[in-house]
């Protein structure tokens, strides 16, 4: 039996081993275009990638709070008028 979990485990670090790389190429790939994108298209004068990046999130979580208050507040409105 010890073989067979030899063999397994020499299977397992294979195939974890190349999904691993897979996942690297991937999110690589990807934070490459991600960052051309955001140079290319979002980026303002004289900010650097990073800036523009932290920028976005910062803007991002702004609008996803004001959404939730206006969520909230016609909740509220609609809770109140069916009354």
């Amino acid at each position: 039996m010890s073989k067979i979990v030899e063999a397994n485990k020499k299977i397992e670090k294979a195939v974890v081993g190349a999904y691993n790389k897979v996942e690297d190429t991937v999110v690589g790939a990807y934070k490459k275009v991600e960052d051309k994108f955001v140079d290319t298209f979002i980026k303002d004068v004289g900010e650097t990638t990073e800036e523009a990046k932290e920028r976005l999130k910062k803007q991002q979580a702004e609008l996803e709070a004001k959404n939730k208050t206006l969520v909230e507040e016609s909740i509220k409105k609609n809770t109140e008028i069916n009354k």
